[in-house]
């Protein structure tokens, strides 16, 4: 019961977090599931596989409650969704079917520097010219392409990437969230089942498990995060954006922090 109450309070905080700042949960439940999951003896040459795959499932529950949520209050850009939303998937869907391949210090170590470059750019905010916009359809296709991989890698619903670029781009900032939220959904689609197929028939895993996603983790979590993504999503139209970009910021040195050292 005691890992159940774990689980359960890791998703209010992912929760929050994904409604806030527009994360579906990947980036703050990887961390917390390979510790947790590490700490039971849980299959432990597969324990970051497990904690991507089933982080990744995670964010499929959690985005759509937080993109709900944000729809609701008029912060979603459906035609930016529409565009790099598939280039995404595919990237996504590469990329976790690989990641059987990669060791997990490779895995981690990569986490760690996408996350702090990202926390680096929104922590400086330099504002975008006046002149810049979003890139036309190609434009949008490739970068969507290379995110959606790195989702894959880190098993990330992408907002870690995607509201940066979006911000460099002159998309406001609650927008940019609202619009991040629903991008993780297609991303967390394809990237679920590329856990799945990668961890099919793997050996040595625990009871519960369906490829890489543990079904026993996965539950609490979401049950936990979607009752609280709808009040971050609130939250985030409330508080000042330069507060937000520090949050998000702040996260996301944490993060990087704890895979870097994690593995180092």
């Amino acid at each position: 019961m005691s890992w159940i109450a774990a689980y359960l309070a890791s998703g209010l905080v992912v929760g929050l977090l994904a409604g806030l700042l527009g994360i579906g949960g990947g980036l703050t439940l990887v961390p917390v599931l390979s510790a947790l999951l590490a700490a039971q003896a849980v299959a432990s040459s597969h324990v970051l596989h497990l904690a991507l795959g089933t982080a990744m499932a995670a964010v499929l529950f959690t985005g759509a409650s937080s993109a709900r949520e944000h729809h609701r209050l008029g912060s979603v850009d459906w035609a930016v969704v529409k565009q790099l939303g598939p280039a995404m998937a595919l990237g996504t869907l590469l990329s976790s079917l690989a990641s059987d391949m990669l060791p997990q210090r490779a895995l981690s170590l990569a986490f760690a520097a996408i996350a702090a470059v990202a926390a680096t750019q929104m922590w400086i905010g330099r504002k975008p010219a006046a002149t810049r916009g979003l890139p036309g359809a190609a434009g949008l296709w490739s970068v969507g392409v290379g995110i959606g991989v790195v989702c894959g890698l880190v098993s990330a619903g992408g907002t870690f990437m995607t509201l940066p670029f979006m911000l460099w781009c002159g998309v406001p900032m609650r927008t940019a969230i609202g619009t991040a939220a629903a991008l993780g959904l297609p991303v967390a689609a394809f990237g679920t089942a590329g856990y799945v197929i990668s961890g099919w028939g793997v050996g040595g895993l625990p009871a519960g498990t369906v490829g890489f996603v543990l079904l026993p983790a996965l539950v609490p979590v979401v049950l936990a995060s979607m009752a609280m993504a709808p009040l971050g999503a609130r939250l985030s139209h409330r508080l000042p954006v330069a507060t937000l970009r520090r949050i998000f910021a702040l996260v996301l040195y944490a993060l990087a922090a704890k895979m870097a050292l994690a593995y180092a």
